[in-house]
C-alpha cells in the first residue's frame, strides 16, 4: 500500500469532518487567471498551479512514466487540447517553449528541463537518485493566450519504487543560503509576505570572495528563474525576474514579482548564471 503524503491526509481529513456535518465538499483548485476583488481593490490573481492535469482546455497525456531510480530516467508527454489533438507550438516563455519541472514531496530533488519535442510529444531525461512520492509540471503560455505573463501550468503524480530517505523542508531561511560558494540572502521586506498579495522579494548575491555580484550572465533570457512550489499542496508558483538579461545588478541584488496563492511555506528555487556556470540555490518562504 502507497505511504500517504500530507497532501494525501489532509484531504481525507477534510473529506471526513463534511461528510459528517452533511455537507458536500467540492475543490476547485487550478482555474484560469483571473482577477479577485479584495475591499474594492484589484489584486493581481496568483498563476495556474499545477494540482490538474487538465487547465484551460488542456490536457497532460502521460506517454512514458518515470519507474525507476536512476541518473537519465526517460519521461514523455504530450499536450492535448479540447479536442484531444496534440499541441507543438507555444510562446516563447523565457526563451522556451515548455518548461519542465520534477520535485519529490520532501523538496528534497528538484529539477527544471527543457524536454525537446519528438513528433507530436515532449521528451527529456530525470535524474531521481531515490525513491519516494514525486510531482512533474509542464508550463507554456498559448499562442492564442490573452495574457503571455500568466502560463498554464498542468501537473500530474508519479511515484519511484524503492527505499526513502525523506528531509525535512527546512525552515524560513534568517540568514545566507550558500551554493558553490555563493551567498543568497533574502532582503525584502515584510520577511513573511501575505496570500494573493503581490510582492517583490529581493534576493542579494554575494560572490565567494564576499564582493556582491554587479552583473549576471543571461539565463533564460534573465539575469535569473525561480520557481516555487508549497510544501504541504505541491502547488507551482511562477516568478517573474524584475531585471533583463544584462541589466548590472544593485549592490548585487537580483529581484522578482511574485504572488503566492495559499498560506503556509513555499519552497523557492533560484537559478542563477555567473562564471560560466549555471547556480541554484533553495530556499523556503513563509507565507501568511
Amino acid at each position: 500500500m502507497r505511504k500517504l503524503s500530507p497532501v494525501d491526509w489532509m484531504f481525507a481529513l477534510l473529506a471526513v469532518a463534511v461528510v459528517a456535518g452533511g455537507g458536500i465538499m467540492v475543490f476547485a483548485r487550478s482555474a484560469p487567471p483571473m482577477q479577485h476583488q479584495s475591499m474594492g481593490a484589484v489584486v493581481p490573481a496568483a498563476h495556474s498551479d499545477g494540482l490538474s492535469d487538465v487547465e484551460s482546455g488542456y490536457r497532460f497525456e502521460r506517454v512514458v512514466v518515470p519507474e525507476t531510480r536512476g541518473t537519465a530516467v526517460p519521461v514523455a508527454f504530450r499536450i492535448l487540447d479540447g479536442a484531444g489533438q496534440p499541441v507543438t507550438r507555444f510562446l516563447d516563455n523565457q526563451t522556451k517553449q515548455m518548461h519542465f519541472f520534477s520535485v519529490r514531496e520532501d523538496m528534497f530533488v528538484f529539477e527544471h528541463l527543457h524536454p525537446v519535442l519528438d513528433g507530436d510529444t515532449w521528451r527529456t531525461t530525470l535524474s531521481l537518485p531515490d525513491g519516494g512520492a514525486y510531482r512533474m509540471f509542464a508550463e507554456f503560455v498559448p499562442l492564442d493566450t490573452a495574457d503571455p505573463r500568466h502560463p498554464v501550468v498542468l501537473g500530474v503524480p508519479f511515484s519511484v519504487p524503492g527505499d526513502t530517505t525523506p528531509a525535512p523542508v527546512p525552515a524560513p531561511e534568517a540568514g545566507a543560503v550558500t551554493t558553490d560558494g555563493y551567498s543568497v540572502v533574502r532582503v525584502d521586506e515584510p520577511a513573511r509576505p501575505k496570500a494573493m498579495t503581490p510582492q517583490t522579494l529581493r534576493l542579494a548575491i554575494r560572490a565567494p570572495d564576499g564582493t556582491p555580484v554587479s552583473s549576471l550572465e543571461p539565463h533564460l533570457g534573465a539575469n535569473g528563474h525561480m520557481t516555487g512550489f508549497h510544501t504541504m499542496l505541491l502547488s507551482a508558483t511562477h516568478l517573474h525576474p524584475v531585471e533583463l538579461a544584462g541589466i548590472p545588478l544593485n549592490n548585487g541584488e537580483l529581484s522578482f514579482q511574485a504572488v503566492f496563492a495559499d498560506r503556509g511555506e513555499y519552497r523557492l528555487f533560484l537559478e542563477f548564471s555567473h562564471g560560466g556556470k549555471l547556480h541554484r540555490a533553495a530556499f523556503t518562504v513563509d507565507v501568511g
